[in-house]
């Protein structure tokens, strides 16, 4: 990132910084569409009540409230932190206008009042993607989000990554299986696994969730099967354990690693210690790590739930995935892991001749413009070499030059070559027509 903003927790792009997260947001789109998901927008302020209702995260809400306001009519009223639980309000607001199973991408800003820090904003873009049923859904739906997200990922230039792939009726089968019955309480402490370490998840698990030093144990010991291939399920069966959610969720795990690795190779592993904190989870259960960044934390996560959006006794299950986009961004401009071609939009500069050449000038760029290429024009008549000076700061590679004869050339200030050119014909090269972000080196 070129600098620190003033304003802690809230990240302000400069140009060439902005061209690569629109880059990142324009393949995210286009690789979403292909798989045939539409794009929804869901308003930024809900109630608190209905943000709260899906677990105790009161710390992290920004509450929102007019200055001028002369009652407390709009007192619960708060931005949203994500983008599940507006998606789950939404719709039950609108399951008369949708046809199911629908299928939703949408990208917008989310608020948290959390601690900045290095992958942490308090303002950032998230990019999510779910399908959704009326009454049912069928478990390939949980196969195929993860194939698209691992394709929308590898379009991407980020480098290596692995989607980390486990399943919460496995894990509440087993536990269920060693006596453990808070298996929510079990599997908020496993969730931490990563930043608190073995001995303290431990002794959380006897804590909170009434287990035995041993029971923690074969909890632990399931939590560290890593695998990349079906060998988990023989890792599993060999920690003894015995029930119907537990065979439920290893046939479920087994099929989207096995079509993953179909599909999209090496890029999945089956990780029984992602447990996903969040209790709307019900099933398959994701987190993604960039090799090289994994103190980033996950940029990519998500899972299956049964009854976050319900409306009576109509149900509305789903499976949905979410991108951190800024966290993303902000580690490939830290990193100089990509470079945009240019910082600005425009491939070609006019000049003027003459003030009076103004008019003529924009006639030029809008002949231009009407064949696709991005122009400026100059803004008043100064000596060439200072306005070859001025695109050449810009960014802009090729400056245009109209004599008074009305004869046309075209500069390309790289190269410093210049040749005759028609208004009406002439394009850029296909490489030269708009920045393109290309991973550095």
């Amino acid at each position: 990132m070129a600098r620190t903003t003033s304003l802690s927790g809230f990240t302000e792009w400069l140009p060439q910084e902005r061209l690569v997260e629109l880059h990142v947001l324009d393949t995210l789109r286009e690789v979403f569409e292909r798989h045939g998901f539409s794009s929804v927008e869901s308003r930024a302020v809900e109630t608190v009540e209905t943000l709260l209702q899906k677990g105790e995260i009161d710390k992290e809400i920004y509450g929102v409230s007019r200055l001028q306001a002369q009652d407390d009519a709009e007192a619960r009223l708060a931005l949203h932190f994500d983008l599940t639980v507006p998606f789950a309000r939404y719709v039950v607001e609108n399951a008369g206008h949708l046809a199911f199973p629908f299928r939703r991408y949408q990208i917008q800003k989310v608020w948290r009042g959390e601690r900045p820090q290095d992958g942490r904003y308090r303002e950032f873009t998230q990019a999510d993607i779910d399908i959704v049923g009326d009454g049912a859904l069928p478990f390939r739906c949980d196969v195929e989000l993860a194939v698209v997200m691992a394709r929308a990922l590898e379009s991407l230039p980020i480098g290596d990554f692995r989607l980390r792939v486990n399943n919460r009726r496995l894990s509440e089968g087993f536990y269920l299986s060693i006596g453990l019955q808070d298996t929510a309480a079990v599997l908020r402490a496993i969730d931490k696994l990563e930043k608190i370490g073995r001995e303290r998840v431990a002794a959380e698990l006897m804590e909170t969730a009434g287990a035995t030093a041993e029971q923690a144990e074969k909890a632990l010991a399931l939590a560290q099967i890593r695998t990349e291939d079906l060998s988990f399920v023989e890792r599993v069966r060999a920690l003894g354990g015995e029930h119907e959610l537990l065979d439920a969720g290893l046939a479920e795990l087994a099929e989207v690693i096995g079509e993953l690795e179909r599909r999209v190779p090496g890029r999945a592993v089956a990780d029984l210690s992602i447990a996903r904190g969040l209790d709307y989870y019900t099933g398959t259960v994701y987190e993604t790590v960039l090799e090289g960044h994994e103190s980033l934390g996950s940029i990519c996560s998500g899972g299956r739930y049964e009854s976050l959006a319900s409306a009576g006794k109509r149900s509305f299950p789903g499976v949905g995935l979410s991108i951190g986009v800024t966290r993303l961004v902000s580690r490939m401009l830290t990193e100089g892991t990509v470079t945009s071609t240019r910082a600005v939009p425009s491939a070609v500069y006019v000049a003027l001749r003459t003030d009076e050449d103004w008019g003529a000038a924009q006639d030029v760029a809008d002949a231009l413009r009407s064949r696709g290429v991005n122009v400026e024009v100059a803004l008043r008549a100064e000596k060439f070499g200072k306005q070859i000076r001025h695109a050449d700061r810009r960014g802009i590679p090729f400056v245009w030059f109209t004599d008074d004869q009305g004869l046309h050339e075209v500069k390309d200030i790289r190269s410093g070559e210049q040749v005759a050119a028609d208004p009406r014909t002439w394009t850029p090269p296909e490489e030269d027509l708009v920045p393109r972000v290309l991973p550095a080196g």
